[in-house]
């Protein structure tokens, strides 16, 4: 038989969350339990929704009524952090300036709410190793929406590089573009956030000047192969 988690109640479906409104009521108990979550993750730890309601000053059964999971409180600390960065678009029309832009204008917002992001981050890797051994019990967190943000980008670049090149450069950007430059540079360097944003756009300029350099050969391949195949029609 399961164990209940010790911060979750019985289960609810997305219908038992209300839905905000613009004013009244329920609107200003949702976004004074967002405003004490961020506070309360400001020191990088996960927090619970009962944590967040003793702050809030509500009782557990109303906040869990907004957010019935740490998984769901987490992904609205995370939207509340980097809703401008997951709408950013940028004015650019090359490629790589829209991947440079993209770092000149969202980047800076990890160091803002990396206390945040980095209980996120905790959540995230502690929901992947407890699904993995089939033991988690609650529901999971998820994030991966770098991969969009950063696709929309580049996008400029996928017919220059092809499928599996592009994918490959966004796999790449994906390990310099979020909070993890921050967690490896500082917690293993003792780097300043300043190098951490000189750091994180040296190795996004590498990887970009590295996949624009290798297209070229990449085309040419691909030409000699189509016109082999073309031979080979023409030969049967």
């Amino acid at each position: 038989m399961r164990r209940a988690s010790r911060d979750r109640p019985a289960r609810r479906t997305e219908a038992d969350v209300p839905t905000p409104v613009a004013g009244g009521r329920r609107a200003h108990t949702q976004a004074t339990l967002l405003a004490e979550a961020m506070n309360l993750a400001r020191h990088g730890a996960v927090v619970t929704v009962a944590e967040v309601a003793a702050a809030a000053g509500v009782s557990r059964a109303t906040a869990y009524r907004y957010y019935p999971s740490r998984a769901r409180l987490i992904k609205a600390i995370v939207e509340e952090s980097l809703g401008p960065v997951r709408r950013f678009e940028s004015r650019e029309l090359a490629g790589a300036e829209r991947v440079r832009d993209l770092f000149n204008r969202t980047f800076p917002r990890f160091k803002e709410f990396e206390p945040q992001l980095r209980a996120a981050l905790q959540l995230a890797l502690e929901h992947t190793a407890l699904e993995r051994a089939g033991q988690l019990q609650e529901e999971p967190f998820r994030r991966g929406h770098r991969r969009t943000i950063l696709a929309r980008a580049a996008e400029p670049l996928r017919s220059r590089l092809g499928a599996r090149d592009f994918e490959n450069l966004l796999k790449a950007l994906s390990l310099v573009y979020g909070i993890e430059p921050y967690v490896v540079l500082k917690d293993i360097w003792g780097a300043s956030n300043r190098e951490v944003d000189r750091v994180a756009r040296w190795v996004a300029d590498a990887v970009i000047e590295k996949a624009l350099r290798d297209a070229p050969a990449i085309a040419k391949t691909a030409s000699r192969a189509t016109a082999r195949k073309g031979t080979i029609r023409r030969t049967k």
